[in-house]
């Protein structure tokens, strides 16, 4: 098996060093749950789905290193028999989403405003860079980095600073106890509601506005969730009807997620928890105590970005007409560092390009 393996990773080298010579485009790929998001991809097919498996998991020291090919299911399913997890809870969006390509993609669930995003989880990687050659960041301790943290710029590059080979995650326990809350209220009502709660010692996982009703998770010890049950009062929500509403935030499979708008898109929208209402036209679905707010729209890329700005923000074309401008617009100097940093690890600029930005 381990020859098997080194043989994929010499055939990836030599293919990298034969179209980095040719110039040839390259379209790195795992199962393609993700293509929806970023600019359109283009390119030869670049298939990593053969570099599979778990290369090492230490429960007692919550760390596991997985190869990018692995399905995330995969991983999933062997951290849940030791009762642990992803917790910044990657959504698959399909049944063949990779470790690499939730990684490559950097998105997190419900519980990234408890947690951290799948970033902060990211210890170590290896990656093979636009030479051809195969490169080791960090470690699979959380101290073990020394200068940038290479590792942890992978996260969200959909894939156009090399081709991830293996990756090592911090995972956590998953709660002893977990209890969903509804209430009626307003948006407005709803923001407030969870920056209040926010400064609260309470174990809150997630939480969810639309159409009128707030949902929120808790999560943690027994006593901490029941405590927290009988402070906040609200409608407690069935386990079974709980946890499908959790999944389908996380994968966006909700009704809410499925509508159609006249003409429009999904835009992700990231600003302070605190903002104040966006008040673009369009239906809005709420995470992350109110600094993640999804927008249904017709309205302009120009006006929905002039909004986020004025709120404090940024704005994503999350699904939509991605042939144009994706992700919010750089400044000059963010935009230099950014080709500095594509052109040390591609420098024939072979892995997607302008996947991420039509510039790099």
């Amino acid at each position: 098996m381990s020859d098997s393996l080194d043989t994929i990773l010499t055939e990836w080298s030599e293919r990298i060093r034969a179209a980095a010579a040719d110039g040839t485009a390259l379209q790195l790929r795992g199962g393609g749950t993700k293509d929806f998001y970023g600019r359109s991809p283009r390119g030869e097919r670049f298939d990593t789905t053969a570099y599979r498996g778990i290369v090492s998991y230490e429960p007692t020291e919550l760390v596991v290193t997985v190869r990018a090919g692995t399905p995330l299911a995969e991983l999933e399913a062997e951290l849940a028999t030791r009762g642990q997890m992803l917790a910044f809870e990657p959504p698959h969006f399909g049944s063949g989403a990779t470790v690499g390509g939730a990684v490559c993609a950097g998105l997190s669930g419900p519980r990234r405003a408890a947690v951290g995003a799948l970033r902060d989880f990211v210890l170590g990687v290896k990656l093979v860079d636009g030479r051809g050659e195969l490169l080791r960041f960090g470690g699979q301790v959380m101290k073990n980095v020394a200068g940038y943290d290479v590792s942890r710029l992978v996260a969200g590059s959909l894939g156009t600073l090399g081709v991830l080979a293996e990756v090592s995650l911090k995972v956590l326990p998953r709660p002893v106890a977990e209890a969903s809350l509804r209430f009626a209220m307003n948006e407005m009502e709803a923001i407030d509601r969870l920056n209040a709660w926010g400064g609260q010692p309470l174990p809150i996982s997630a939480s969810a506005w639309a159409d009128g009703v707030l949902t929120l998770r808790l999560s943690g010890a027994e006593a901490a969730v029941q405590a927290a049950l009988a402070s906040l009062g609200g409608e407690r929500v069935g386990e079974d009807e709980a946890a499908a509403f959790w999944q389908g935030v996380r994968e966006q499979s909700l009704p809410w997620f499925g509508a159609d708008v006249a003409g429009g898109a999904l835009w992700r929208l990231s600003m302070p928890s605190a903002a104040a209402p966006l008040k673009l036209a369009g239906e809005q679905f709420v995470e992350w105590g109110g600094a993640q707010r999804w927008l249904r729209t017709g309205e302009t890329a120009e006006r929905i970005r002039e909004r986020a700005v004025q709120l404090g923000g940024h704005a994503t074309l999350f699904r939509g007409d991605h042939a144009g401008a994706v992700f919010h617009p750089l400044p000059a100097p963010l935009l230099t560092i950014h080709r500095r940093l594509k052109n040390a690890f591609d420098p024939a600029g072979i892995f997607n390009p302008g996947r991420l930005y039509q510039e790099l």
